[in-house]
């Protein structure tokens, strides 16, 4: 096993080596434990807003790259310390290409974890790794606030110096955390919004979430997206989770 700063890539061409070659994977007891500990961690209020504007960053680049796939013009993306976000884009205020953009927020943590585990089948973990870096520094390209760059950029440092730095076995644990978090987080955030639409309701207040905005533009109650959003991050959460556990067990 190497250690920290081993084996560093010199060149394109040693990344690119680093990218496409596939390493061992860690023990199925290894994987099952992050997991474990993932669901515990996000269970916890106070490490669930740590860990949530890491979702926030994911949540809103979900929203970025589908404004651009459907003709948008992105103007910027903000996240906020209360871990809210808001992506900006200018185009047809309604239609179905604002639809698909609005409501691609919340399964977007989904959809990035089911292709991690699906390269972590394949023993990419470095070539995940390398994926989240490009993800995030796109990210940064549209950051519009002071607090969303810091975030970004925190989470830039972390995964660059895992990804450059660390040696094997931890490179290969990161990823699987990283991993189970997308795909753990993502249904736990859909939960947490229909909580917040709650309070919203009780208090007499305005929904500006993305179920209502999305309700708006479809006439198809929120409640129904926010079931729909919770249905396909679970959906997700099964078939990584599947990808994870049927390739390490084997």
């Amino acid at each position: 096993m190497t250690g920290w700063g081993e084996d560093l890539p010199g060149s394109f061409g040693d990344v690119w080596v680093q990218v496409t070659t596939p390493q061992p994977a860690p023990e199925v007891r290894t994987v099952v434990i992050t997991g474990v500990v993932l669901l515990v961690a996000l269970a916890a209020p106070g490490v669930w807003h740590l860990l949530r504007h890491g979702l926030t960053i994911v949540h809103e680049a979900g929203h970025a790259a589908v404004a651009v796939l459907v003709g948008r013009r992105l103007t910027g993306i903000r996240v906020h310390s209360d871990t809210s976000g808001l992506t900006v884009s200018r185009g047809r205020p309604t239609g179905p290409g604002m639809v698909a953009t609005v409501a691609a927020g919340y399964p977007a943590p989904a959809v990035l974890g089911l292709a991690a585990a699906w390269l972590l089948s394949r023993g990419y973990a470095v070539g995940l790794l390398w994926l989240l870096l490009v993800v995030l520094v796109l990210v940064l390209l549209q950051i519009r606030n002071w607090y969303g760059l810091w975030s970004v950029l925190v989470a830039g440092v972390v995964v660059g110096v895992v990804t450059v730095l660390a040696p094997s076995s931890v490179q290969q644990v990161t990823a699987a955390a990283i991993t189970w978090f997308l795909l753990l987080g993502a249904p736990r955030a859909v939960l947490e919004l229909q909580a917040q639409r709650a309070r919203v309701r009780r208090q007499g207040g305005r929904d500006v979430s993305d179920a209502g905005l999305l309700a708006g533009l479809t006439h198809v109650p929120a409640v129904v997206w926010v079931g729909a959003f919770l249905l396909v991050c679970l959906g997700l959460l099964v078939a990584g989770g599947a990808l994870l556990l049927a390739v390490w067990a084997g």
